[in-house]
């Protein structure tokens, strides 16, 4: 996986995923390169956030307690299942992981 975004911080995510079955590197998203499980894109950087496709409940769990945002592509509507993170929340990498298994099995 070739890390051409220029994000240091989403490069370390690159890293955990390198070897994970079904894991791609490169697809397009919402205008922002991204991960990729089985096809579907489960995680992407955007303007400083990583941002991770959860499952509507965790979503609306991680904004009530102000450790997320809606993710909003540009159309004027959250995305229900997507939440941008703060660059500084530690459990980033677990997070990732909860989205590749929330894509890829929809279990979460």
């Amino acid at each position: 996986m070739d890390v051409s975004s220029g994000d240091a911080e989403f490069a370390s995510l690159l890293a955990a995923f390198a070897e994970a079955p079904g894991v791609t590197h490169g697809g397009k998203g919402f205008g922002s390169l991204g991960l990729k499980v089985n096809g579907k894109l489960f995680a992407m950087p955007v303007r400083g956030r990583l941002v991770l496709k959860l499952p509507k409940a965790r979503v609306d769990a991680l904004v009530a307690v102000s450790e997320g945002a809606y993710f909003y592509p540009g159309h004027g509507r959250p995305m229900k299942e997507w939440v941008g993170l703060d660059p500084r929340r530690p459990d980033r990498l677990e997070l990732a992981r909860v989205a590749c298994r929330f894509v890829r099995d929809g279990t979460a």
